[in-house]
């Protein structure tokens, strides 16, 4: 079945047909809105159901790459198109793909203002997205990590609220700032390895010395940081996911923040090992200041768009707080909880937004007792409520509670700590729910809201069937990604006691060398 799905190119269908999608759009009158929505959510359409295969196709006994498609691309420089996908990587697509379809629909009537200019922009961002995740060669990796950028740049600045241009201006400026750090240490990667491919599997091989290890990883580390984002580079993400229209928002918060996880994951371990293990305590204490300053800032905010823009500053701290426990049961609760964000974060911001456009407002305090005037709602709120502070039985559950045990095997401090930001969330998400939904109407506007319309439900049924299918079967997830993990973890400790031998062997040279210039020069 695998050879079969590789013969039709199954990859660069994913990769390229929203783009396809985009050119069509492109040549559309813009009277005909219906016809250029239908295209859009077609498109999307096509490509998630394509991408199903991947995951019935998909041999979770195997780390191995598959899947995969080589062409020459530069020869003359070493560069490839080189795509394929493992058991870190399946998931991240199939997220992406089954979001896509879901944000085109739920924008249907918000966006009305140069409606073509905004589906080319959210399917060229579908083209990048699925295109990082896919990508095994550095150059290649390099250039969808930016052409990602520039339809969500649009986005913000075209689509988004009233500070849409500063909001736009700083996370242009963080995100590429970061990007070119990373693309000096690829042309060093590049040219240390003897100036002749880009290939991951190629460079993979190759053991780096410690001392430049340290200053690869900063400089990839830095700009995966800034997507994540981490504390304390995270000022970003607040001011963007306010000012995006809802559907950047779900997607900002469903998939481009897990590639700076994944980016950590598919490069910065496999490559500088050392570096990774030596950075491993202020990455930790980092991602716990993140979970617990998240937490709190989030308990504060006025604005519900801004409360779930914090939380995600919180929920990603545990995403990498388990990546660099460097234990089995951390990485992978850290890949589950970044399919489990992307689901409940994801559906939060549609919520929001669904309540915006019927209210115009943000604000805690505009709302009070929509529970009996919008019971269907109120009933998917708090379903994605409950998931976003983990409860058992829904997906944020399965997560948390894998990166808290593989945090405790390797520090029952840091273990505690974090858990308090588990805490922290129930605090503050139900708190917000209860301030929202229950209580007396105190605004007439609020007692005239009418509930969800079927469009609606439609979108958000999906994303809650995987909310309460992973919370109770979580093996179908976590199954295809285990060998990964498992190959991940073993390859870092190999290469780091290698580097260590490369190091020792240098140092032993060395002091050989210096002894025979002393011999020499004493006779």
């Amino acid at each position: 079945m695998l050879e079969f799905f590789q013969s039709l190119r199954l990859l660069s269908l994913l990769v390229f047909l929203p783009t396809l999608g985009a050119v069509l759009l492109a040549f559309i009158p813009n009277k005909f809105q219906g016809a250029m929505r239908v295209i859009a959510l077609v498109t999307t359409l096509i490509n998630f159901l394509l991408s199903i295969p991947l995951y019935f196709a998909f041999d979770g006994a195997t780390a191995a790459f598959q899947f995969s498609e080589g062409y020459e691309w530069i020869p003359s420089i070493g560069a490839s198109y080189h795509i394929g996908i493992d058991g870190l990587s399946l998931l991240m697509v199939m997220l992406t793909t089954f979001l896509s379809p879901l944000v085109i629909l739920s924008s249907w009537n918000d966006i009305r203002k140069n409606l073509k200019g905004y589906l080319i922009s959210m399917l060229l961002l579908e083209t990048g997205m699925v295109g990082v995740f896919c990508a095994l060669d550095l150059l290649l990796f390099y250039i969808f990590w930016e052409a990602m950028l520039i339809p969500m740049y649009f986005i913000i600045g075209i689509w988004g609220g009233a500070r849409r241009i500063y909001a736009t201006v700083k996370f242009f400026i963080y995100t590429m700032f970061g990007s070119l750090l990373m693309l000096v240490a690829i042309l060093f990667v590049y040219f240390y390895t003897g100036g002749t491919t880009f290939d991951l599997l190629a460079i993979r091989e190759q053991v780096f010395p410690i001392q430049y290890q340290l200053w690869l990883f900063a400089a990839f580390g830095l700009s995966f940081a800034i997507k994540v984002p981490m504390f304390p580079f995270h000022t970003w993400l607040p001011d963007a996911h306010v000012e995006a229209p809802t559907a950047g928002s779900v997607i900002l918060a469903g998939v481009l923040l897990k590639m700076g996880t994944y980016g950590f994951l598919r490069f910065c371990l496999p490559l500088f090992p050392n570096a990774a293990m030596e950075f491993a305590p202020l990455i930790s204490i980092l991602a716990l200041i993140g979970i617990v300053y998240g937490a709190w800032v989030a308990m504060v905010q006025p604005d519900i768009k801004k409360l779930v823009a914090y939380s995600s500053v919180s929920h990603l701290g545990f995403v990498m707080l388990g990546i660099f426990t460097f234990t089995h049961q951390g990485v992978q609760g850290g890949l589950i909880q970044m399919v489990n964000h992307g689901l409940s974060t994801g559906a939060l911001f549609l919520l929001v937004g669904m309540l915006y456009e019927r209210r115009h407002t943000r604000l805690i305090a505009d709302y009070g007792g929509l529970a009996k005037q919008v019971p269907i709602f109120t009933t998917f709120f708090m379903i994605i409520t409950l998931s976003s502070i983990g409860l058992p039985g829904l997906n944020g559950f399965v997560g948390e509670f894998l990166i808290l045990l593989g945090t405790f095997l390797t520090n029952k401090v840091y273990a505690a700590i974090a858990a308090s930001g588990v805490i922290f969330a129930a605090v503050y998400m139900l708190w917000m729910f209860e301030r929202v939904m229950f209580g007396k109407i105190t605004n007439e506007e609020n007692a005239r809201l009418r509930d969800l319309s079927p469009r609606e439900i439609t979108v958000l049924v999906p994303v809650v069937i995987f909310i309460v299918m992973i919370g109770v079967w979580a093996n179908p997830f976590l199954q295809k990604m285990e060998t990964s993990v498992d190959h991940l973890l073993s390859s870092v400790k190999q290469r780091a006691a290698m580097a260590e031998q490369l190091e020792r062997g240098d140092a032993q040279l060395k002091e050989a060398g210096m002894a025979a210039i002393g011999q020499e020069a004493a006779k």
